[in-house]
């Protein structure tokens, strides 16, 4: 029995001679095989790959918290102090000994500063309860002689409660009594406590002897892990040049970021202290400190700064218009160097969406909490930085960009 070739060209020209002129092709379902069908599971099973992969990593940032933070801080820091140890090298300073100029320099100032500030610190935390008294009994008095909402709603449950509560008529059936258990709360010691909070402050001071030590290293290294990078790639020539100009490209670009970041948070700090000093707030020196060091978080850092410096405003003049007046003049120093300052010194380096500043902002919040929210805007300027460099990674970078 033969196959005849021109059946597929007959049956097909039958089908085209029964459908009437001008009338809609019936709609044939066609099913995708052949490269296609290939083509479109392996870019199933690569978006899975990447998914499982972005969770499994997700998963290791959360569980390593603890290291990462540290080594995180420590590669900012070695990028933030890199341009004094070159400049001290240019003074033909040997790198071990400007490396450990700058960093006992670094480590005397952060002392010295802290025991200073150490009082006014201490006051304000001395204030806090006080403070937050005084605001509730402010409030409470404002409100006096009115039902507010929460007020009534609170009456109304009541009411209901009681209702439900009376007995009915109908004969119930013998019910037992209930019986409660109350654990009791194991008695304080006042050794477990002060074992516990040492175990933490001990805990941070490890930490921050790591980071340290850490920042030390890297700066002592300098260039070893760019020479390493080049070698480790292709042998060519040409191939390693591009390398040596994408690590350049990267760390002068992360480089001048640490720099503005450093120089708009001592700023901002500047100008809080002034204005503080000006308007004779106490303990003018802790403020600025905070402001400088919150101004790191987007949105969030200047708004509790000025929360704060209200607080301590209504605490000191128990006005709640002088408390209005502090907390919106550290707003407006903050919003000035954020919107003209950084805007200027950072140039094309950290030009970045705002929704993705602020989604960042609230995935290493939720990561990380507090120290999330300050390395977040670092860690993703970095990241877009290095996605701009390398090719695979322009689409990050077009998704971080504006």
């Amino acid at each position: 029995m033969t196959c005849d070739s021109s059946k597929p060209l007959v049956i097909a020209a039958t089908l085209e001679a029964e459908v009437p002129v001008g009338s809609a092709s019936p709609a044939i379902p066609v099913l995708a095989t052949g490269p296609t069908a290939i083509v479109a599971a392996g870019a199933g099973k690569h978006l899975a790959l990447v998914i499982l992969a972005t969770l499994a990593v997700v998963f290791a940032l959360r569980w390593a918290q603890s290291f990462v933070i540290s080594l995180l801080l420590g590669i900012l820091f070695a990028y933030t102090l890199n341009p004094l140890v070159v400049w001290l090298e240019r003074l033909r300073i040997p790198r071990v000994a400007g490396t450990s100029l700058v960093m006992v320099t670094v480590l005397c100032a952060l002392v010295l500063g802290s025991y200073s500030l150490h009082g006014q610190i201490q006051t304000i935390l001395d204030q806090l309860p006080e403070t937050v008294s005084r605001i509730s009994a402010s409030l409470t008095t404002s409100n006096r002689g009115e039902t507010s909402t929460m007020q009534k709603m609170q009456t109304v449950a009541r009411e209901i409660e009681k209702a439900t509560s009376q007995p009915t008529s109908i004969p119930a059936a013998t019910k037992q009594p209930t019986r409660h258990v109350v654990i009791d709360a194991p008695d304080f010691k006042i050794g477990s406590f002060l074992w516990a909070g040492s175990m933490g402050v001990a805990g941070l001071i490890g930490q921050a002897t790591m980071v340290v030590f850490l920042t030390y290293f890297l700066l002592l290294t300098g260039d070893t892990y760019k020479r390493k990078l080049v070698r480790v790639t292709r042998p060519s020539l040409s191939h390693r040049k591009i390398t040596v100009h994408l690590l350049d490209g990267i760390n002068d670009s992360i480089q001048r970021y640490m720099f503005m970041l450093l120089a708009t948070n001592v700023l901002v700090g500047l100008l809080t202290w002034i204005a503080l000093r000006w308007f004779g707030l106490e303990n003018a020196g802790a403020w600025a400190v905070t402001a400088g060091l919150l101004h790191v978080i987007p949105y969030f850092g200047p708004a509790i700064t000025a929360a704060a410096i209200g607080m301590a405003t209504f605490m000191q003049f128990d006005s709640l218009v002088s408390a209005l007046l502090f907390a919106g003049a550290s707003l407006v120093i903050a919003t000035f160097v954020g919107t003209f300052v950084t805007t200027w010194m950072t140039g094309r380096i950290a030009k970045m969406n705002k929704a993705a500043v602020f989604v960042s902002l609230l995935f290493w919040g939720w990561l990380w909490g507090i120290w999330g929210m300050l390395l977040s805007i670092p860690i993703t300027v970095i990241l877009k930085v290095v996605a701009e460099h390398v090719e695979q990674l322009e689409p990050v970078a077009e998704l971080l960009g504006e």
